[in-house]
């Protein structure tokens, strides 16, 4: 995807980011992550894609991914994802209970950081691991 996205902001850059902002762009990542995912091992068609999608994407799912690889992380990416988990966000949830919205946000934005620093080996680590969590 990097060859033709281009992203030109330096680690330090990204750094000084709200922790809603990795959120932001690390719900596009996952999902891509997960529709692409179900594509390459299913022959699915797009309505039951999009709900075996919505299975893995929805907060409470990624809530638990983020609760089962917590342990794994290093201390660089728990201090992101407790960055992320206590940003102030004053959107209420509509589909989730406001503990699993904020963990949620914590998954995105740890996921949005890796990929906005670049980090592909280690996003795609975290990933793989997310994708055996809920299987």
């Amino acid at each position: 995807m990097n060859d033709f996205i281009e992203f030109n902001k330096d680690e330090q850059e990204v750094n000084l980011m709200s922790p809603l902002t990795w959120a932001y762009v690390g719900d596009c990542v996952y999902e891509l992550y997960v529709r692409t995912n179900l594509v390459n091992k299913t022959n699915l068609k797009p309505h039951a894609l999009h709900i075996r999608a919505i299975k893995k994407v929805k907060a409470k799912a990624q809530a638990e991914i983020l609760n089962k690889i917590h342990e794994d992380l290093t201390e660089k990416e728990k201090d992101i994802v407790r960055r992320g988990r206590n940003a102030e966000n004053h959107h209420l949830p509509k589909n989730a209970n406001v503990q699993d919205y904020m963990y949620s946000t914590a998954f995105e934005a740890l996921i949005g950081y890796l990929y906005l620093t670049k980090q592909n080996t280690r996003l795609k680590e975290i990933l793989d691991k997310s994708n055996n969590v809920l299987d």
